[in-house]
Order: structure tokens, then C-alpha cells, then sequence
């Protein structure tokens, strides 16, 4: 294999940055050399650090996406320039390729959205679109302003303020009311209740992904996997918070066992969902835990975590959900 492609990040939302930095750094053919914020850094973080092709956001303070283009190959021809945008029009566009770009790239972005939208229009009076949390991603805000632009109620947006099957397993409550003529006051009180309520825990294999994403320090991180430190975390209000720290999978696996003993009863109306990033092993080891103490519970979902999610956390990561709900 070939030396790896040197590439620049040049994004301002630090959340899609950190996600977009962690994948791309998976790759064994791609190093990810810097990343900046502001377009006004491209130029000379170009100069600095001599990528091989520069991932430029179209939506930037400072300079522009097309000003910075311009400007990073007027200085340094020899590196190509990939834009992406969430909201440029064919004009916006043109402008980027005129400046210099040799590719743009389209993020998830309202008209997608809205797409789906008006096609569910079509046969739904209701529709209710469960988000990850606000807090994490900007997913949701490109959902309200599809819903704002199909006009009417017809779409409501609901923040999970969770991640993965926690806010799968939301939608899931949802839709069995909605099945047997649920009104909205009583979706409003499942949503309320859910936050109130659920339960999440998960546990990382090693602590260089949590670095890589600016969540602790790599110093921390080194001295974790000396120690062979597991963190049990959790998502409260849409973010990522510690609940305790342990040494060795046992340790983090008792952690599980004591959530599930003292936080969940065994009644039929008890609902699991379970995760995990290339950990499949963990994943059943946990089902096996789930089922042998609280055999009346329902497991809803067995799944793998999402590529973002799953690159902040990194191979290894696996963890559980649990609502009661006697829909």
C-alpha cells in the first residue's frame, strides 16, 4: 500500500468536524493532517501542513467557501479542493467550481428532509420525526426547517435527546400508539415520560477514539490504557456524561448487571435495546445477562451502532438501553 492522502478539514461545526476527522481516520489510506474552523485558516494551515487535498465546508465565518478556495489555490495549485454544503444553490455551486474546487459534496440538508416529507404527506395526517439529540448533531434543525417548509402541523420533530436505539426504541413506543389512535396529548406524555425515565449505559474497548474526538485529553487516555481503565458512560440531556470508572471488561460488565438489578424491574412491560461497534460477542454476552434476570422483559433491538456514533467510540463500544412501556 501507497503512502496515505494527506487531507485537511476546513468545517466549522465541531460536532460534524470531530465525526468527519474520526472516520476519515479509520482509513488506513487517508490521514487526516489538521482541522480548522474558519476559512480564514485554510491558507495557512495549507502552508503548514501541505495536504494533498484540503474538505472544505461552503458555509464558513471569517472567508467564505468560495473566497477560501480561491485563495488556497492561488497560493498552493497543487492541491485539490473538495467542497461540501448543506444548503448551496446551483449558483453558490458554479461559484465553488469557478474558484477552484474540483468536486462538491452534498451533506444531509433540509430538501432531503422535506422530500420525504411530502411524500409521507401523501398518506399520513401525522407525521412525527424522532431525532438524535440536538445537542450532538444538527440533524434536527435541518428536520424543522423541512417541516416549516411543508407548512401546516403536519410535521412534528421530537428531540431524543439520546442516540441510537435509544432513540430508535422512542420512535418504536410512538408508533404502537399511533396504531391504536394515540392523540398527541398522549404522545406528548410518552415523550415526557421517556426522557424522565429511560435508562442508557455503554462502555468503550479502548479511550484513543474519546481523544481523537477532543472528549478527554490524550495524555488521560494513555494513562487509561495503562491502567486499563473502562469508562461507563451515559447520555443525560443530549450529552455524553461519565458515570464511573473501572478497570477491565468484567468490571464495566458488572456495572451493567448492577444498572439492570436496581434500575429496572422484571415485568413484561420492560423493553431493551442493545449496541455495539464490531462487538458482537459483548453484544450477546449482555442479551444473555438481559434474559437470565429479567426474563419477562422484551429485548426490541439487537443492532450495530451508526458510523458516527460508532467513530467516536470506536471498534469495541457496546452498551444498553431500557424503557418500560406497557404499550
Amino acid at each position: 500500500m501507497g503512502r496515505p492522502i494527506r487531507i485537511l478539514l476546513v468545517e466549522d461545526n465541531q460536532v460534524f468536524r470531530e465525526a468527519l476527522e474520526l472516520l476519515l481516520g479509520m482509513r488506513a489510506d487517508i490521514e487526516v493532517v489538521a482541522s480548522v474552523g474558519d476559512g480564514s485558516e485554510a491558507v495557512a494551515a495549507s502552508a503548514k501542513y501541505r495536504p494533498q487535498v484540503v474538505l472544505m465546508d461552503y458555509r464558513l465565518p471569517g472567508m467564505d467557501g468560495v473566497q477560501a478556495t480561491a485563495a488556497v489555490r492561488e497560493a498552493h495549485p497543487e492541491i485539490a479542493v473538495v467542497c461540501l454544503t448543506a444548503s448551496a444553490n446551483a449558483r453558490e455551486v458554479e461559484a465553488l467550481y469557478e474558484a477552484g474546487a474540483v468536486e462538491c459534496l452534498t451533506k444531509d440538508q433540509p430538501g432531503d428532509f422535506l422530500a420525504v416529507y411530502e411524500e409521507l404527506a401523501e398518506r399520513y395526517d401525522r407525521i412525527i420525526s424522532v431525532h438524535l439529540a440536538s445537542n450532538l448533531s444538527g440533524t434536527l434543525q435541518s428536520a424543522n426547517t423541512a417541516a416549516e417548509q411543508l407548512g401546516g402541523d403536519r410535521v412534528r420533530t421530537i428531540d431524543s435527546e439520546s442516540a441510537s436505539v435509544a432513540a430508535s426504541m422512542l420512535g418504536l413506543a410512538i408508533q404502537r400508539r399511533l396504531e391504536r389512535g394515540a392523540t398527541d396529548e398522549e404522545i406528548d406524555e410518552l415523550v415526557q415520560r421517556y426522557l424522565r425515565e429511560h435508562g442508557l449505559l455503554f462502555t468503550v474497548d479502548t479511550l484513543e477514539f474519546l481523544a481523537r474526538g477532543g472528549r478527554i485529553g490524550r495524555a488521560k487516555a494513555f494513562a487509561g490504557q495503562l491502567m486499563n481503565v473502562k469508562p461507563i458512560l451515559s447520555i443525560r440531556g443530549g450529552e455524553v456524561v461519565p458515570v464511573k470508572r473501572v478497570r477491565g471488561n468484567k468490571k464495566a460488565f458488572q456495572e451493567f448487571v448492577h444498572a439492570l438489578d436496581t434500575q429496572a424491574r422484571d415485568e413484561p412491560g420492560l423493553r431493551v435495546g442493545i449496541a455495539h461497534a464490531d462487538a458482537p460477542e459483548r453484544m450477546a454476552e449482555l442479551e444473555k445477562m438481559v434474559r437470565d434476570r429479567r426474563p419477562q422483559a422484551t429485548i426490541d433491538m439487537e443492532t450495530s451502532l451508526g458510523a458516527v456514533i460508532g467513530a467516536h467510540a470506536g471498534p469495541g463500544t457496546v452498551g444498553f438501553f431500557w424503557f418500560t412501556d406497557d404499550a
